[in-house]
C-alpha cells in the first residue's frame, strides 16, 4: 500500500457539513445574541423548577400538615438546584437567581448587557412556578414565599439575608474561579451551601438569597408583605461576595470564569489553553 493510498486527501466539506458547522460556530459564540434565546430559556426553565421545589414545600405543608418537615422543606430547592446546574448549567451558567447574575457582571464574568432579560426570565420562572403550584395543590402561593419570622424585625430578616447570600454567591464565584475552578462539581458544593444555609437560617427570614424565588409566589398571590428583605438583602449580599472575592483571587473574567457565568457549550477543558 502506498502513502497515498494510506492517507487520503480529505475533501472539501459539502454544504450540510459546512451550514451544520455555521451553526456549532454561532451556538458556541456568546458574543451572538442570536443565541441569547437558547439561555433566556434555560433560566426559565431552571428558576421554573427551582421555585417549584422551594414554594412546593410549604404550599404543599399547608395542604398535608405534618407531611413536609422543615428539613425536606429546605433541603428539596437545594437538590433542585444542584440537578438544574448539571443538566443545563453549560447552557446559560443556571444563575436562576438576579443576585447571581448581578454578582457575576460586578465580578467582569458576565456581561451587562445580559442582565436585564436573565433576570426577567427568572422572574417570569418562579411567577409561573406559583401559578401552576396554586393551579395544582389550590393553596394560596403566599404559602410558598418568605416573610420576616413573627416575633423578628425586617431589619433581622434583611441582615440574614445579607449573611446568607455573601456565603451563597462566594461559594458560587469561588467554584467558577480560574484558579478553582471544578466544573461540574461546583454544584455539589452550590447545593450544600443551600441546604446548610436553609437548615439553620430559615426560621427568621427563610433563606431565600434569591429575589426572583421570592417575588414570584408574591406576585402570585398579590402578598407583598417585606419584600424590600428578600430584594436588599440579597443584592448586597451578592456586592459584599465581589469585594471578597476580588480581596482573595483578584479581578475576574478569567477564561474558567467566563465560561461557568455565561454557559459554555461544548468546551471541557479550560486550562488547555
Amino acid at each position: 500500500m502506498t502513502a497515498e493510498q494510506q492517507v487520503p486527501t480529505p475533501s472539501l466539506p459539502g454544504p450540510v457539513a459546512r451550514y451544520e458547522q455555521s451553526i456549532i460556530d454561532r451556538i458556541t459564540d456568546f458574543n451572538d445574541p442570536r443565541q441569547e434565546w437558547r439561555r433566556l430559556v434555560s433560566e426559565l426553565l431552571g428558576t421554573f423548577f427551582l421555585v417549584l421545589a422551594a414554594a412546593g414545600g410549604g404550599m404543599m405543608g399547608q395542604a398535608f400538615p405534618g407531611v413536609i418537615s422543615h428539613t425536606a422543606a429546605v433541603t428539596a430547592p437545594a437538590l433542585t438546584v444542584m440537578a438544574v446546574i448539571l443538566f443545563m448549567g453549560k447552557i446559560s451558567g443556571a444563575h436562576l437567581n438576579p443576585a447571581v447574575s448581578i454578582a457575576f457582571a460586578l465580578r467582569r464574568d458576565f456581561p451587562w448587557w445580559r442582565v436585564p432579560g436573565y433576570i426577567i426570565v427568572q422572574v417570569a420562572g418562579a411567577f409561573l412556578a406559583a401559578l401552576v403550584l396554586h393551579a395544582i395543590i389550590n393553596v394560596s402561593a403566599m404559602y410558598g414565599s418568605n416573610y420576616p419570622a413573627a416575633g423578628y424585625s425586617h431589619l433581622a430578616a434583611f441582615w440574614m439575608e445579607l449573611i446568607l447570600t455573601t456565603g451563597l454567591v462566594s461559594v458560587i464565584l469561588g467554584t467558577a474561579s480560574g484558579a478553582q475552578n471544578v466544573g461540574i462539581i461546583g454544584a455539589f458544593a452550590v447545593g450544600a451551601y443551600i441546604a446548610l444555609a436553609g437548615l439553620w437560617g430559615s426560621p427568621i427570614s427563610g433563606a431565600s438569597m434569591n429575589p426572583a424565588r421570592t417575588f414570584g409566589p408574591d406576585l402570585a398571590s398579590t402578598t407583598f408583605t417585606g419584600y424590600w428583605v428578600y430584594l436588599a438583602g440579597p443584592i448586597a449580599g451578592a456586592a459584599i461576595a465581589v469585594v471578597i472575592a476580588f480581596i482573595l483571587r483578584g479581578r475576574g473574567g478569567d477564561k474558567a470564569a467566563l465560561g461557568a457565568a455565561q454557559g459554555d457549550l461544548f468546551t471541557e477543558g479550560y486550562g488547555k489553553s
